[in-house]
């Protein structure tokens, strides 16, 4: 598909040729001829649009989401956006890849295997737990695709690769607790990460209603119904010898 082959909401394709949308973005004009602002740094340019269509996507979903609010709080065109990701479905999952990338850089970072088994385990649970609860946009854009039935993940050709950290971390992790005696020899790497994800993802996307129904008088702004000691309490009991 060519860069600049969709212009409007609905992705209809226009008659317009890539070179003129190349030119046009090298000069820095809009998709009528409007001054942008000027940029020799193409990965800025695309991090703050994916920055902007993050929030976007996020409190609106992919049919909500409006293109024209996105090049408008970038200050940049809808042809400049369509130039660098081709579409809106394709800056959509540009968003999507871009959110589990970031998640799992700043976990590679965590440097579990330079902890004892059980404290590895805790920074990990902790980290996923802080994660989800100060990022609600990433637990939106989650809930989105899994009403869009993974449709556009499965299209990903990245997905699968930047997630196999995480598993393969977890394998690691296991293997040694294992090997010290601390945790159970049964463990599945997959079984431990899905533990991890649903208490800490539930945490977010459940506390507006589960509030309301049972009446806990939670605060609504904040994931509160599990604390961040309870779950790593609960990880920790269920991989525990």
């Amino acid at each position: 598909m060519r860069p600049d082959a969709y212009t409007d909401e609905m992705n209809e394709p226009v008659h317009t040729g890539q070179a003129t949308a190349s030119k046009r973005a090298s000069r820095g004009e809009g998709a009528r001829g409007q001054d942008l602002p000027r940029t020799n740094d193409p990965a800025r340019t695309t991090a703050e649009i994916l920055q902007v269509a993050t929030r976007e996507f996020a409190a609106k979903g992919l049919a909500g989401a409006r293109i024209d609010e996105i090049a408008a709080a970038t200050r940049t065109s809808k042809r400049m956006i369509y130039y660098y990701f081709g579409s809106k479905d394709g800056l959509y999952l540009a968003v999507l890849e871009d959110a589990y990338r970031r998640m799992r850089s700043i976990e590679a970072d965590l440097h579990l295997d330079d902890l004892e088994p059980m404290a590895a385990l805790e920074r990990l649970v902790g980290f996923t737990y802080d994660h989800h609860r100060d990022n609600e946009d990433f637990i939106r854009l989650v809930m989105s695709e899994n009403v869009q039935q993974g449709h556009y993940l499965a299209q990903s050709p990245r997905i699968h690769a930047l997630n196999l950290t995480a598993i393969s971390a977890l394998e690691r992790l296991l293997a040694r607790g294992v090997a010290s005696g601390v945790f159970r020899a049964d463990l599945q790497p997959l079984e431990v990460h899905s533990f991890i994800s649903a208490l800490c993802f539930f945490n977010v996307s459940n506390r507006h209603t589960f509030g309301l129904i049972f009446q806990t008088g939670l605060k609504q702004d904040k994931a509160s119904i599990l604390s961040r000691g309870q779950v790593i309490d609960a990880l920790v009991r269920f991989v525990a010898r």
